[in-house]
């Protein structure tokens, strides 16, 4: 049952596990809807890397050791990822406790119209993640902001979300100072800047029409009464200590991304100023956690705001909602879930299963369209099988970089289509990393907010008419002029 071209795993075979995730995630998601992520998601993405492997191993003949390397070099690359979920758990929890998050709310209520907000959250999230370089910081930070700001003004947390996670993710492709942005170059053997410069070719127009989008939304939005927003101030005063000294503490967080301090570092200083900052301005905040104000009490309540549930009370229902925090025990059910995605990811990878896949599609390329559009595709299709968009942006290289060259097309090319069909498209899949991080973060199920990522899903779009219009789509010269034979026995001449 083997292709005989390349000894790989049949194509037919290869699809087999993939199906039986779909069903299992459609029965997952219509039986336990919103709380999919509490443990049936993990169990659907188990069974189905178990019935990867029997497939390998029965009827591909795979060995066990291929596969237990993909599934190792797979929990290996998200380790990473891990324990800076865990540090944006203990985010969570310290910027919220500590007022900082309730007084960018409280300014934000002040200065934030409701009929540009839509727009408005966008752009600044799309400017804060060009300066950070992370989509999740950002997210984690002024986006879960944003998401209080707009449900005091009457916007879904869907919605909202969605112009938080396209503005954050344009500035995630095209920083200087991302990862991905660094990667997809790298992998591609393109300069950073101009994988960048290229990049804004499809990434501009992608983010005009969504902020046009966001506009109109925002333009049309039925907005709160100043009542209402009045009333949620009031309660925020009551419950915190409103100052604007504690946006001292999103200013050192700053001034260490700045300083392009790895990530976990970052995070982890962050949180650790914030515990400070919450010891200092909300003390009776920390007593009421920690039940007591003796010194034993009061460390109590601070490490339970790292790490555990606090439920604040306040005179307001909807601000008692947004307040509660889960703090690293939140994030757990999302790691079981990378970890359950992790597994099924190694073995469909160690098995050669996607590549057999990809080999398929491979088939059908003909010229400058099919290629990009093939290239977008595998894309999607690899942040969907791997659940990874590290891993995928490294698939996804590996397998058309050569093919490129055939084809004679520049490596920027290939650097750009992966940049807008992995990078920004991740966080569409619910079982993916970003998808899984995101959702957790901001408490809006993946599906409830991806019909508002409208850069996330143009960026793929845009790619693949860039590409049929012909805009820039540069060839690699031919050398014509061709080396004397004596060459051949001088080679570093």
């Amino acid at each position: 049952m083997k292709n005989n071209n390349n000894n790989l795993p049949n194509p037919w075979l290869s699809l087999v596990p993939f199906v039986t995730l779909i069903v299992l995630l459609i029965l997952v998601i219509k039986v336990f809807g919103t709380d999919a992520m509490a443990g049936g998601s993990q169990i659907a993405l188990l069974t189905s890397s178990a019935v990867a492997v029997a497939v390998a191993v029965i009827f591909c003949k795979a060995k066990w050791q291929a596969i237990e390397d993909g599934i190792a070099l797979q929990v290996k690359s998200i380790t990473s990822a891990l324990l800076i979920l865990l540090m944006i758990g203990a985010i969570a929890g310290s910027w919220m406790v500590s007022g900082v998050v309730p007084t960018l709310i409280y300014y934000g209520l002040k200065i934030l119209s409701p009929k540009i907000f839509l727009f408005a959250v966008c752009i600044i999230c799309a400017l804060v993640s060009v300066m950070t370089g992370s989509s999740w910081t950002t997210i984690a930070t002024i986006g879960v902001a944003f998401i209080g700001i707009g449900s005091v003004l009457g916007y879904s947390a869907a919605w909202t979300a969605g112009a938080v996670i396209s503005g954050a993710y344009f500035g995630d492709e095209i920083s200087p100072l991302s990862d991905t942005a660094v990667l997809s170059s790298s992998m591609n053997d393109v300069p950073l800047f101009k994988h960048i410069r290229y990049l804004l070719i499809t990434a501009v127009p992608s983010l005009v029409i969504a902020l046009i989008i966001f506009l109109i939304a925002s333009l049309n939005h039925a907005s709160a009464s100043q009542v209402d927003v009045d009333e949620f101030s009031n309660a925020l005063c009551s419950t915190f200590n409103i100052s604007p000294w504690l946006l001292i503490v999103p200013v050192v967080t700053a001034v260490m991304i700045a300083k392009r301090m790895p990530a976990l570092q970052t995070l982890f200083l962050s949180s650790l100023v914030a515990g400070i900052t919450a010891l200092i301005a909300q003390p009776d905040l920390i007593a009421f956690i920690g039940g007591g104000d003796s010194p034993k009490e009061m460390i109590r309540g601070l490490f339970v705001t790292y790490y555990g549930k606090t439920a604040i009370p306040s005179s307001n229902e909807a601000l008692s909602t947004l307040i509660q925090t889960r703090g690293m025990s939140g994030m757990l059910n999302t790691v079981f879930l990378i970890l359950s995605a992790s597994a099924f990811g190694g073995v469909i990878t160690g098995s050669g299963m996607v590549q057999s896949l990809t080999n398929v599609m491979m088939k059908v390329i003909t010229g400058r369209k099919s290629l990009v559009s093939t290239t977008v595709a595998t894309g999607l299709f690899s942040n969907v099988a791997t659940a990874d968009q590290y891993l995928a942006i490294v698939l996804l290289s590996n397998l058309f970089k050569n093919l490129y060259k055939e084809k004679q097309f520049e490596g920027r090319l290939l650097s750009r289509t992966t940049g807008d069909s992995v990078t920004v498209t991740s966080v569409l899949v619910p079982w993916n990393t970003c998808g899984m991080t995101q959702s957790t973060v901001l408490r809006v199920p993946t599906l409830d907010y991806l019909p508002y990522c409208f850069f996330n899903m143009l960026a793929p779009l845009m790619s693949i008419i860039v590409a049929f219009i012909g805009y820039k789509i540069f060839r690699i010269k031919p050398e014509t002029e061709e080396k004397p034979a004596w060459t051949d026995r001088f080679p570093s001449i």
